[in-house]
């Protein structure tokens, strides 16, 4: 399914003319998947994209003034649409539906998460992290990746030589992006880190965009170097019982993505100065 997707949005882009990677390419593949993850209806799957985005464009996250009204307006009708969504889900399994091989149907079969619904903030928080991370993390690697491959060609020429190193090299972009720069946890007892003293509560915000570059585990980590023996040790998914769940769903949208575009395509060259999402939160290109 994520190979014939990626082969219609690929066979569907204009050659020899400038077009826009990341909502050509990078928004529609993430659309698809997460529309298929949830089993929302194909034709409103950009619905998903738009709600990722509010979620993470509000003043804590962007850096800066956000319009508020918009943003609550956007998750009004997101409560009710994922609301929507789940209710008929339910609809239809009572009414003797095949059950799906959905996360909506996953959540409703658990016995921890089957009266999630009634749980509306739990419900709403649970649903955005889903939405966001199947979201934003793959569609900037999916941007990120064809700019650093642009930055770095050298590293193009040896991929194209060496088609095999397509798994290694997905695991250099996703350190070398780092689609989310952050996140903030609460020490669970008193401890002393590098000289910082650090109190059971405190909250700690672990910075996955530096981990990712620490010159001391990955030698010019300023630089994609799609060969890397130790890529896989980036902090991008984080770690421990917090891992990213749908880590090697990304990986594998990513990696074929790159089988696909490589027969494809002898280059994919940049030709304008990419524009950054603003966020403090999020490490992306719009």
């Amino acid at each position: 399914l994520i190979r014939s997707r990626v082969q219609e949005v690929l066979d569907d882009l204009p050659v020899d003319q400038p077009f826009n990677w990341v909502h050509h390419v990078s928004i529609e593949l993430t659309a698809r998947m997460l529309a298929t993850l949830l089993d929302f209806p194909y034709e409103q799957r950009h619905k998903l994209v738009e709600w990722s985005d509010l979620a993470t464009s509000m003043e804590q996250a962007n850096g800066g003034p956000s319009d508020n009204d918009r943003v609550f307006r956007g998750m009004v009708d997101m409560a009710k649409g994922l609301s929507a969504l789940w209710h008929d889900k339910a609809a239809r399994t009572a009414n003797g539906e095949r059950p799906g091989f959905d996360l909506i149907t996953m959540l409703q079969a658990n016995e921890d998460t089957k009266d999630l619904i009634d749980r509306p903030m739990e419900f709403l928080g649970n649903l955005v992290l889903l939405i966001v991370g199947g979201n934003d993390t793959t569609r900037n690697s999916m941007s990120g990746g064809v700019l650093a491959l642009n930055q770095f060609p050298d590293q193009f020429e040896k991929l194209k030589a060496n088609p095999d190193l397509i798994p290694n090299m997905v695991s250099e972009i996703i350190r070398w992006q780092t689609p989310l720069a952050y996140m903030r946890r609460v020490a669970k007892k008193d401890i002393m880190l590098n000289g910082q003293f650090i109190r059971k509560g405190d909250k700690v915000v672990m910075w996955y965009a530096s981990g990712n570059r620490d010159e001391r585990v990955f030698e010019r980590a300023d630089e994609l170097i799609i060969d890397r023996s130790n890529a896989r040790n980036h902090i991008s998914f984080g770690f421990g019982v917090h891992r990213c769940m749908g880590n090697r769903l990304a990986e594998l949208q990513l990696r074929i993505l790159w089988e696909e575009l490589l027969p494809r395509f002898e280059n994919i060259e940049v030709v304008g100065e990419p524009e950054y999402v603003q966020s403090n939160f999020v490490r992306g290109i719009s």
